[in-house]
């Protein structure tokens, strides 16, 4: 009953939000970077994050939920209400990245940092090192999401996927609040969208990401590759993105639509059309990790499928042709 209600409440702020958005002309621009081609609402995030954090404490009001998980997912507050800031009055990089810093700070204090990193051959459990990597992960996967929010249902959908994909392999409640939580906003995103998330929805949905990669992996080290591979639609593309640009002397600072996900829309595919094969790609990753009883192997074939992946997109519109 508590995943309906919570369903209802994310639809209905979302609604609220998207009528107070257009009242207020508090509207996403076309710009350089837009996959969109009418200025469209934004901060239905919002809606996302007020769901998910009275989700959660309600789930540590009745003892479902680690406390040093609930306190650390907590912390998103900060990067949610800073995030949501930067949507209205677009804030500083530098007020920005402070804030990311400090967020990711608390997350890994109140998860007791990240005990060892299993690379399969070896194992690093040096603190300062495994913590390091943790810390810089947290604030790579809270950009990296925010990167890959620029087409509709795009973001909301790979949160669903991970949501659902981590409750069937962990079973843990918190992943049905998120998925619900995100589904109530993801009605009003969906082609053609009525309202974006904006920064204050994609940054949480990079930070919970994060939090849950370091959590599970300290309950067994082998769950950090799971959620890597789980995860691997984003990463892979926006790492390999920066790659790829750094390579080709570009501004990294500069606005652009290289990721694989906007080249798609650029060849001709709709929105819908793109969320669905990312879908796909989805499902085939979480067979891997739910099949294949070798973390390692499962890894090596996911990178291998993702390449094939992005040489797939770079048939249908050249990286180096924009």
């Amino acid at each position: 009953m508590i995943y309906v209600v919570l369903f209802l409440i994310s639809f209905s702020l979302t609604y609220f939000i998207k009528n107070y958005a257009l009242k207020k002309s508090l509207l996403a621009e076309v710009n350089e970077r837009s996959s969109h081609t009418a200025p469209t609402p934004h901060g239905g995030g919002l809606a996302i994050a007020f769901t998910w954090f009275l989700g959660l404490s309600y789930l540590y009001y009745n003892n479902d939920i680690n406390a040093s998980l609930y306190f650390a997912l907590m912390v998103g507050v900060l990067l949610s209400c800073v995030s949501y800031l930067d949507d209205l009055f677009e804030l500083s990089p530098k007020i920005r990245l402070i804030t990311q810093a400090i967020v990711a700070f608390f997350g890994l204090y109140f998860l007791g940092g990240l005990e060892k990193i299993d690379f399969i051959f070896f194992v690093i459990e040096n603190q300062i090192i495994t913590n390091t990597l943790a810390f810089l992960t947290i604030i790579w996967f809270i950009n990296l999401y925010n990167f890959l929010d620029g087409i509709d249902g795009y973001a909301g959908s790979e949160a669903v996927f991970l949501s659902m994909a981590a409750f069937i392999l962990f079973g843990d409640a918190h992943f049905l609040v998120l998925a619900t939580a995100v589904l109530g906003f993801l009605v009003w995103n969906w082609h053609k969208a009525r309202i974006f998330m904006g920064d204050v929805g994609s940054t949480l949905l990079g930070y919970n990401v994060a939090v849950f990669t370091i959590y599970y992996a300290n309950a067994q080290s082998s769950n950090l590759w799971i959620w890597i591979i789980l995860f691997g639609l984003f990463w892979f593309d926006a790492t390999l993105t920066l790659y790829r640009r750094a390579k080709n002397k570009e501004k990294l600072s500069q606005a652009h639509k290289k990721h694989a996900y906007q080249r798609l829309v650029q060849s001709g595919w709709a929105h819908d059309k793109v969320v669905v094969f990312s879908m796909l790609v989805n499902l085939a990753l979480f067979a891997l990790v739910y099949y294949i009883s070798s973390i390692a192997v499962a890894f090596a074939v996911a990178v291998c499928m993702l390449y094939l992946c992005m040489k797939y997109v770079d048939k249908k519109k050249d990286f180096f042709d924009i």
